[in-house]
């Protein structure tokens, strides 16, 4: 096995994916030899080529530094990974459909197809997020074969992925066995030395971890989009309450931010398949607050339609209306259980004309969404809006100026479903501003 003092280990990463794709290149940037493996042939031909086949800030531009090193190869073949001291599981695990479950036969079947091939002593280190007792099954599968278990689950925020990965707030290693934490510490050297905290634990402790912080993360919104709906009956205004709360230590201001609720592939997915673990566990009650959680997530988007109907007289057939953002977040091209796209399509389904824009996200929500219209600046989406919805923060949005979006309109109508525009100036320049929990 691997040891702090041994030559750097040869490392491969199984799951080119948003996670798998961010850690095979952020890896051969700190200087090991790494081998990215991925069963989509053309996946594997972007990166080869130099494209990152997902938006993320700065990562095309590191893959072109890494490339030319030599450092970073891709395959198709788990043959090809076999020699590696270290193999990184990355693959993904999606809700099941029609359950609340997480589907793990991407897992077991790199699993399978990884046992199958080795032959040489190394270190397997899941990073996928799994529900606890993943781990230990997988172990199960690598018995009689000289491989020690890891599990070092991932905290990447979209758009900030690069950041997370060579600079993360802590490093978290469940091992077995005093070979698999030597093993990560020579892995994460470089990042060790910077004085990131380091958390060894066990392998159940560690599959936790990502899970909870999503399911703490996910609670902390929602609380503050319960109170948003109790502002709007008493006619508060949620974003001094939320900045109130936020300088309260216990508290702080981080997530605290009302609006839409959040979307993506991690916080909606991860907080039901925890609930779904803990009925297998037999302690479902003690995760039940996590149901209201996510029905007050839901509840938002139901909201932004239903104020948007209020502003048009309580009429959506007919009406047009421009969304601004399509992405679940900014500085992302994702769009998987985008809150954007899930009001976009309700306002379709009513009969209004909705028409879509984002930096981004254009080619995703138009090969998912293909009933909904698209322009490519916020403008063009806006010329003869009824009204217009803010859904997604990015910067652009915040930044664009009223008066010149007010010459393209039918009627100066606007929802903050963010929070984040300045009602103030919008206000000054003729427009009907609405924002989920404010007066």
């Amino acid at each position: 096995m691997p040891g702090p003092t041994d030559a750097r280990p040869t490392l491969a990463v199984i799951g080119l994916g948003y996670l798998g794709a961010t850690h095979a290149i952020c890896m051969a940037d700190l200087g090991y030899d790494v081998i990215g493996l991925d069963v989509d042939a053309a996946r594997i031909d972007a990166l080869a080529g130099g494209t990152v086949p997902f938006f993320e800030p700065g990562l095309d531009e590191l893959l072109g530094k890494v490339l030319p090193t030599g450092r970073l190869t891709f395959t198709t073949s788990y043959d090809d990974i076999a020699a590696a001291d270290v193999h990184f599981l990355c693959v993904g695990t999606p809700q099941r459909k029609g359950e609340n479950a997480a589907d793990t036969s991407y897992v077991d079947a790199a699993v399978d197809s990884l046992a199958a091939r080795i032959t040489k002593p190394c270190v397997v280190v899941g990073k996928s997020t799994v529900p606890v007792g993943t781990a230990e099954r997988v172990a199960e599968r690598f018995a009689g074969l000289d491989v020690e278990l890891v599990w070092n689950p991932e905290f990447l925020r979209e758009g900030l992925a690069i950041e997370d990965t060579l600079h993360p707030d802590r490093l978290v290693f469940g091992v077995k066995a005093p070979r698999g934490e030597q093993a990560m510490r020579a892995v994460f050297a470089p990042i060790i030395e910077t004085g990131v905290p380091v958390v060894v634990t066990d392998l159940a402790t560690a599959q936790l971890v990502k899970v909870a912080a999503n399911a703490f993360l996910a609670t902390k919104i929602s609380f503050i989009n319960a109170m948003a709906e109790v502002c709007e009956v008493v006619h508060a205004d949620v974003k001094k309450l939320s900045e109130a709360l936020s300088y309260d230590e216990r508290i702080g201001g981080r997530f605290l931010h009302a609006g839409l609720g959040f979307g993506g592939g991690c916080l909606p997915k991860d907080i039901r398949a925890f609930m779904a673990r803990a009925e297998e566990l037999g302690v479902d009650q003690a995760l039940s607050f996590l149901t209201e959680v996510d029905a007050i997530n839901q509840r938002r988007r139901a909201r932004m339609v239903d104020l948007t109907r209020g502003l048009l007289d309580d009429t959506l057939p007919g009406r047009r209306i421009a969304i601004l953002g399509a992405a679940f977040k900014p500085h992302s091209d994702d769009i998987r259980d985008s809150p954007a796209l899930d009001v976009a399509s309700r306002l379709h389904d009513a009969g209004a004309h909705v028409t879509v824009y984002d930096p981004a996200a254009l080619a995703n929500a138009r090969r998912d969404y293909p009933a909904l219209a698209y322009a490519e600046s916020a403008v063009e989406a806006a010329v003869d809006a009824d009204a217009v919805l803010h859904l997604t923060e990015w910067p652009e949005f915040v930044r664009m100026d009223p008066a010149a979006l007010g010459d393209v309109v039918r009627q100066r109508n606007i929802v903050d479903g963010r929070n984040a525009l300045d009602a103030a100036r919008w206000r000054a320049a003729d427009w009907h501003y609405r924002a989920l929990g404010r007066p």
